[in-house]
C-alpha cells in the first residue's frame, strides 16, 4: 500500500491522492531533484495480471511513449518494482475541462481555441497511428494557462490492432460521444470515430449541453445513428456548417481533420504554421562520429516500455556479467553523444557502425583469423524524456570473441555515457 510522503525509487515523493480506479491510484508527486510537480499513476501489477490486462497496460505505455505533443499529457518516466508500475506523467494544474463546463458554456473564442488545440493533438496522434476512441471533456485536462491536454489513453488503439480490412471492432468510448459506426459494431475507422467525438465536444463547448441525449439509451443511440440534433440559435452559421459535416452518419463522407483545419471558423485567430523537419537517414547508411548531421537525425525506437519494465523485474532474464549475451545500460546522454561513443568504440575494434532501422544500429567487422563476420546489434529505447536504455547483443560471429570484447573493451569504453548498468545486482540495489 502506498502512503502519502513515501519516496518512489529514491526519486519522487508521493503526495495527496488525486484519484483512483480499479487497478491503481493517481497521486500528486514531486521530483526530489528538480522540485517539479508531477502526477504519479500507481498500478497494481497483480490486479492487472489477474484481469488479463497486461496487453492493455503495455499498449497504454507504448502509446504514451509514442505521442509527444504540447496538447497531450506527457509521459515523463515509467518505473517498476516487483508489485507496482509507476507512470510519472505531466500534471495538468487546471484540472478537467468537464469541471469548467459544469459552470456553463464557453464564449466562442474560448471554445474555438480549445477546439483548435484538440484537433491539432488528435491529428498528431493519428499521424502516429494512434486513435484515442474515448474523447470526452472528462479526458481533456487544462494546464495552468488554460491550454488543452488530452489524457487517458486506456482505450486507445494502435494502427497495428486493426484487422485485415483496416477496421477496428472493439466497442469503446462513452455513449453520448461515440460515432454511429461504433454503435453498429460493424467495424470502424478510428480516425473518423475520433472526428465525430471532437464534433460532440465542440457542440458541448459552445452549447453547454450534449447534441445527442436521451435518458433512454436506445433512443439516444437512435438519435446518434440518424444524426438527429438541433443547434441553439446562438451558434454561428460557420459552426453549423462545420458540425453538419462532422455529424455525417456515413464515415466515408464525414469531413477529415485536414478539411476541418481549412474551415473559415477554425482558422480564425491562428498564427503561421510551424514546419517540422522529418528527415531521416536511409537504412544501411554508415555512420561516422564526425558526421554531426547524421548523428542528430538518428532517433531512438518507439518504445514498448512494458518490455523494458520486464527487464527490471524478472531477474531470471539476467545472467552473470561474464556469461550473458546482452549488455544493457541506461544513459541520460543525448542520442548523438551515445551514437558518437558507440562509433568510436566500434572504430577501435575495426567494426563499422551502420543504421539498420529506427533505434537500431549494427556494429560489423570481419574476423580475419576465423574468416567470419562479427555482428553486434545495438538497440536504443527512449523510456522517458532524455533517458534511454541501450542494449548490445551478438547477432553473429564467435561467442568467445564477443565476450572478450564486452569485458575487455566495450564495457570499459562505454563507462562515460552509462548512468547505470542493468542486471540482477543493480536491479536489487534499486529496490533498497
Amino acid at each position: 500500500m502506498v502512503k502519502n510522503g513515501n519516496v518512489v525509487m529514491q526519486k519522487y515523493e508521493l503526495g495527496r491522492l488525486l484519484g483512483q480506479g480499479n487497478f491503481g491510484k493517481v497521486y500528486y508527486g514531486r521530483d526530489l531533484e528538480s522540485g517539479q510537480t508531477v502526477a504519479i499513476k500507481v498500478i497494481d501489477k497483480e490486479k492487472v495480471q489477474k484481469a488479463e490486462l497486461t496487453e492493455h497496460t503495455k499498449r497504454e505505455i507504448s502509446v504514451m511513449a509514442m505521442v509527444k505533443h504540447p496538447h497531450v499529457v506527457q509521459l515523463y518516466e515509467v518505473m517498476a518494482t516487483k508489485s507496482k508500475i509507476y507512470f510519472v506523467i505531466e500534471q495538468a494544474k487546471g484540472g478537467e475541462l468537464f469541471n469548467k463546463l459544469t459552470k456553463g458554456r464557453l464564449k466562442e473564442d474560448a471554445a474555438r481555441k480549445l477546439f483548435q488545440q484538440l484537433i491539432n493533438a488528435v491529428e498528431f496522434c493519428h499521424s502516429r497511428g494512434v486513435y484515442h476512441r474515448d474523447l470526452k471533456p472528462e479526458n481533456l485536462l487544462l494546464d495552468e494557462n488554460g491550454n488543452l491536454k488530452v489524457s487517458d489513453f486506456g482505450l486507445s488503439a494502435l494502427a497495428e490492432s486493426k484487422r485485415q480490412d483496416g477496421l477496428l471492432y472493439t466497442t469503446c468510448g462513452t455513449p453520448a460521444y461515440v460515432a454511429p459506426e461504433v454503435i453498429r459494431r460493424k467495424g470502424y475507422e478510428g480516425a473518423k470515430a475520433d472526428i465525430w467525438s471532437c464534433g460532440v465536444i465542440l457542440f458541448v463547448l459552445l452549447a453547454g449541453y450534449l447534441p445527442f441525449y436521451d435518458s433512454n439509451l436506445i433512443y439516444m443511440y437512435r438519435k446518434i445513428c440518424k444524426a438527429e440534433y438541433k443547434c441553439p440559435n446562438w451558434f454561428p452559421l460557420e459552426v453549423r456548417k462545420l458540425l453538419s459535416r462532422i455529424f455525417d452518419p456515413n464515415p466515408h463522407k464525414r469531413i477529415s481533420i485536414a478539411k476541418i483545419k481549412e474551415s473559415s471558423w477554425f482558422k480564425k485567430g491562428l498564427g503561421s504554421k510551424q514546419v517540422v523537419n522529418q528527415n531521416v537517414i536511409a537504412d544501411g547508411d554508415a555512420v561516422s562520429s564526425s558526421d554531426h548531421t547524421k548523428l542528430e537525425l538518428i532517433k531512438p525506437a518507439s518504445v514498448s516500455a512494458f518490455d523494458i519494465i520486464c527487464w527490471f523485474n524478472l531477474s531470471g532474464l539476467f545472467i552473470d556479467n561474464d556469461q550473458k549475451e546482452e549488455l544493457r545500460f541506461t544513459s541520460v546522454k543525448p542520442v548523438p553523444v551515445i551514437i558518437s561513443r558507440l562509433v568510436e568504440v566500434g572504430k577501435s575494434l575495426n567494426l563499422e557502425v551502420k543504421k539498420k532501422e529506427v533505434g537500431f544500429l549494427m556494429l560489423e567487422g570481419l574476423n580475419e583469423s576465423r574468416y567470419e563476420t562479427l555482428c553486434i546489434g545495438v538497440q536504443i529505447f527512449e523510456i522517458s524524456v532524455s533517458r534511454y536504455v541501450i542494449e548490445l547483443s551478438r547477432s553473429s560471429g564467435d561467442a568467445t570473441d564477443y565476450q572478450n570484447m564486452l569485458t575487455q573493451t566495450i564495457r570499459p569504453a562505454l563507462e562515460e555515457i552509462v548512468q547505470a548498468w542493468q542486471g540482477v545486482q543493480s536491479y536489487q540495489q534499486s529496490l533498497k
